[in-house]
């Protein structure tokens, strides 16, 4: 599986070899990392309307272990490799100087940070593959019975998507993209002490099952040298995403060379024993591990390089309309993030669909002047930029209709009314959160925006529990 100190075994899909590029820093979910988000076999954990169940052990207040269920549903499937762009991202929105929830860049700002093109690349592929990334993780509703709130300090039952999208739908267009976090994932992620910073470039080198291991084991080591005692098959399903029909020992051998793979990059102590002390034998088909941390987490922890123009997201839209860096510089200075982002989406849209006789002297005038106008009240962007903003709404909302995976009963039509109705067939559903998924998908069929698409499912989901409640509760008892 792995050849050299440097020589790891498969990469995710689509994740570049030749980039030079440094990957900078990941920022994980402290309680997201506990388990995988989908199986480890992309044949499994790529098909539509995946339910994938997980379980991960803590210590209570009481000081007693217990357990907390989770389920992900998927409606577009996950790849394991999709985590490398949830972690990215999240990275990139913490490292900005004003971190919200909407966070917008070109894609080429974003792979380049996470050093998955050159700086001279034109994307091509790369891009292809993060738009379908998006597009699964956007659809994911994450549902835990015992999610640890940082803020609140307790552990709670939470129910949250990932992300939402609003991308450009030319393929060659300079026009930021738009991604919007789920506000009460934002809200968790931005609590310091629910953060895990890690190096994304050894996270990068690294094959699926590995990665996970080298998460989970990150969040343990920065606190003691040595890791608690893992139950192999729980480790190998329910945090590495190997599958549970294997036998134990297959799951053994495949934890032992995830181990190795982290012993190569120092992140486990050498060991010289061939029988790997890590791993203890407990019963018949039952083993335990614990691991040893290496020299890697001798190092200082990674911490934020200081801010520069160029790594403001900012910089590509700008620089696209033909500002220099030093004129960059003064305009992230002078206005708002808000007002930057709206009229630089104007400028380049009106380079894009109307071409440069549109402007009455150049794009750079077109920009400051409106801009300028804006701040002080007297300017709103055109009719036309709101038009197009509309059909490219449209344009996604047939897309998602084409990619419907399973439709709702055959008698339901586009509509609130009717998704009413499908909601108070709740007993269809194995939860209100599949069938919020399930919903989500459907109001973006029928042209909703995001954000309300995913506002109405949760509404008529909770109206369907309601409604089954009280039929449950007239039916006499038996």
């Amino acid at each position: 599986m792995v050849s050299g100190k440097r020589g790891i075994a498969k990469r995710a899909s689509g994740e570049s070899t030749t980039s030079r590029s440094s990957a900078g820093l990941g920022v994980g979910q402290l309680t997201l990392v506990e388990h995988a988000l989908c199986p480890l076999d992309s044949r499994t954990s790529l098909r539509e309307n995946l339910r994938h169940e997980a379980e991960y052990r803590f210590t209570g207040g009481d000081g007693r272990a217990q357990t907390a269920k989770v389920v992900v549903y998927c409606p577009a499937g996950l790849s394991p490799g999709d985590e490398f762009y949830l972690w990215g991202l999240l990275a990139l929105t913490f490292s900005q100087l004003d971190p919200r929830a909407e966070f917008q860049a070109t894609p080429h700002f974003c792979l380049r940070n996470l050093g998955l093109i050159s700086p001279d690349s034109k994307g091509g592929k790369s891009y292809r593959l993060f738009r379908e990334a998006l597009r699964r993780l956007s659809a994911v509703r994450y549902q835990n019975e015992r999610f640890y709130d940082p803020i609140r300090r307790e552990h709670r039952a939470v129910s949250f998507g990932l992300l939402s999208y609003s991308l450009p739908l030319d393929l060659d267009s300079s026009r930021a993209w738009r991604i919007v976090w789920d506000p009460l994932l934002f809200e968790l992620c931005q609590a310091a002490a629910s953060q895990l910073r890690f190096d994304l470039e050894t996270y990068r080198r690294l094959d699926h099952a590995s990665r996970r291991l080298f998460l989970l084991l990150s969040k343990v080591f920065w606190r003691s040298p040595l890791s608690p005692h893992f139950d192999v098959r729980h480790l190998a399903v329910n945090v590495l995403g190997f599958s549970a029909n294997l036998a134990t020992r297959t799951l053994k051998a495949k934890v032992k060379r995830c181990a190795e793979v982290l012993r190569q990059h120092d992140v486990l102590a050498a060991t010289t024993d061939a029988a790997d002390p890590s791993f203890r034998k407990q019963g018949k088909g039952r083993y335990r591990a614990r691991f040893v941390r290496g020299t890697y987490f001798d190092h200082q922890r990674p911490k934020r390089k200081p801010a520069d123009v160029e790594d403001s997201p900012l910089y590509d839209p700008l620089r696209t309309i033909g500002f220099d860096t030093a004129a960059i510089r003064r305009i992230l200075m002078r206005f708002s993030v808000d007002q930057i982002q709206l009229w630089a989406d104007v400028t380049l849209a009106a380079l894009e669909h109307k071409g440069p006789s549109f402007f009455r002297r150049n794009p750079q005038a077109f920009f400051i002047d409106n801009i300028q106008h804006a701040i002080d009240g007297n300017r709103t962007p055109p009719d036309w930029f709101w038009e197009l903003r509309r059909a490219e709404q449209r344009r996604r909302a047939d897309h998602a209709r084409r990619m419907r995976g399973r439709r709702l009963p055959s008698t339901q039509k586009t509509g609130a009314p009717a998704a009413l109705s499908a909601c108070r067939a709740l007993d269809l559903y194995q939860s209100p959160d599949e069938l919020t998924a399930d919903l989500v998908v459907h109001f973006l069929a029928a042209g909703q925006t995001e954000s309300d698409a995913r506002r109405n499912a949760q509404r008529f989901a909770e109206e369907s529990a309601r409604t089954q409640r009280r039929r449950r509760a007239k039916q006499p008892l038996r």
